[in-house]
């Protein structure tokens, strides 16, 4: 069941739109594998193995052969990031695969209302805060991955990388803001 409730917190307040003009990211525009690594923080071959053994392929254009690129949409990104995040956790990779299996059926904003626990082992979806308080009282040590600050993290950087549609057709770059300007210049002297 989904629950198409606007995102609420802990103390039932709404919390911000992740996307302000309550759009999500156009599905046909995707990034390069190299910017997924620098955006997700992985390498390469990480990248390659996990598209090679269908843990996470991209979902706009998978690779047909040498010198093709694959092209992995904003979800996918999400989906790497967390992964990432979980492994650096020590979660094995095959209760990863188990965790992405799970979260690869739900949509962008449905993504944005889950966080993940783990005890080490296992790994636990939670969607409401009466869940989390609920795995929280087991009393046992757990870690949690909130997904709308994987999704907050990719969206504030994901200007700092070439995309590509998959259609050819050209991306509108969005007019920075006083502040990013202000920052580009102060790194870029």
């Amino acid at each position: 069941m989904v629950d198409d409730s606007p995102i609420r917190g802990i103390d039932g307040s709404e919390q911000e739109a992740l996307f302000p003009d309550d759009s999500l990211p156009d599905e046909l525009v995707g990034y390069r594998g190299p910017a997924a690594c620098q955006i997700a923080g992985i390498t390469y071959r990480q990248l390659d193995y996990w598209a090679r053994t269908k843990l996470i392929a991209p979902s706009i254009r998978t690779a047909h052969g040498s010198g093709s690129q694959r092209l992995y949409s904003f979800k996918d990104m999400l989906v790497l990031k967390i992964i990432k995040r979980l492994l650096d956790t020590g979660i094995s990779l095959q209760n990863i695969r188990v965790a992405v299996d799970h979260l690869r059926g739900r949509g962008v904003r449905d993504l944005a209302r889950v966080t993940l626990f783990s005890d080490g082992t296992t790994v636990y979806e939670c969607t409401s805060p009466e869940e989390i308080v609920d795995l929280l009282q087991g009393g046992q040590g757990v870690f949690g991955i909130a997904v709308s600050g994987a999704m907050q993290e990719i969206s504030g950087s994901l200007h700092e990388f070439p995309a590509e549609r998959a259609d050819g057709g050209e991306i509108e770059t969005p007019v920075a803001d006083e502040l990013s300007q202000r920052r580009h210049a102060r790194r870029t002297g």
